[in-house]
């Protein structure tokens, strides 16, 4: 089985990437499945009911997110009754919406997706790595395919969640930074394993936004609106081979795919 994961989606530009070069992508690994992490792609931060549906109808089979979930009021109305968009596990129990779901892809075969926060350098949330494992036991009652989005800032929070996962997990992914990272690794266990997956969106910026913008912030520290970036805009993932009797990855490459034409 071939499975996408497309780093952070930034803004409008990012969504063009989705659209241009998601079609191509899918042709020439012969995906079964594609995962994004969407939680800026409205505006640069935030998901709304028409930025998913734009995604899904690219081509996008599960969305999941980080701490800019609820960036956008709007998500309120979907995300208890739309399964593929999911929102990090750890939150408090009562929050809306899940943070791990069963999804069948194109061969038939069934998937869990589970999407949690690190705690190191962000929002306290429940502990990242007993809440997945839950997630991880419940779900492998249905499959032995298992994908993990990490979103969490702390390099050493994120290598510790694959080490622990490995030989449960079939790929722990990291997301959050917006930095493509070239760790990429298969663990013993059978588990795929990269740091952060990227950035989807304008290339030529500051984690997405505006160089001018996050400049003046840094030299003045006046609070500064920071736009989305326009330039340079790439796709940026991993594409992932698992077994699909054993759940163990294969394979992990990593994607690096430019715009044309923008």
């Amino acid at each position: 089985m071939k499975i996408l994961f497309i780093g952070d989606i930034v803004g409008n530009p990012g969504r063009e990437a989705v659209r241009g070069l998601l079609p191509g992508l899918q042709k020439e690994h012969k995906l079964d499945f594609v995962v994004a992490n969407a939680e800026n792609a409205a505006g640069g931060s935030g998901i709304t009911p028409g930025v998913a549906q734009e995604l899904f109808e690219a081509g996008v089979n599960v969305l999941t997110s980080g701490d800019h979930i609820w960036k956008k009021r709007e998500i309120f109305e979907i995300i208890d009754k739309e399964e593929r968009i999911l929102r990090p596990l750890n939150f408090p129990a009562g929050v809306p919406g899940r943070g791990a779901c069963l999804f069948k892809a194109k061969s038939g075969s069934m998937i869990g997706v589970v999407n949690v926060n690190g705690r190191v350098f962000m929002e306290a949330l429940e502990c990242p790595f007993k809440t997945t494992r839950e997630a991880i036991e419940a779900l492998s009652k249905d499959t032995n395919i298992i994908i993990v989005d990490v979103h969490a800032e702390a390099t050493s929070e994120k290598v510790a969640l694959g080490w622990y996962l490995d030989g449960k997990a079939s790929a722990v992914l990291g997301t959050h930074t917006h930095i493509q990272t070239a760790d990429e690794k298969i663990l013993p266990g059978g588990c795929a394993y990269i740091t952060d997956v990227g950035m989807t969106g304008p290339l030529d910026s500051v984690i997405g936004r505006r160089i001018e913008d996050v400049l003046e912030r840094f030299i003045t520290g006046v609070p500064t609106r920071f736009e989305v970036a326009k330039e340079n805009i790439q796709l940026q993932g991993a594409v992932l081979e698992i077994d699909d009797s054993t759940g163990k990855a294969k394979s992990i490459l990593r994607i690096q795919k430019k715009l044309i034409n923008t």
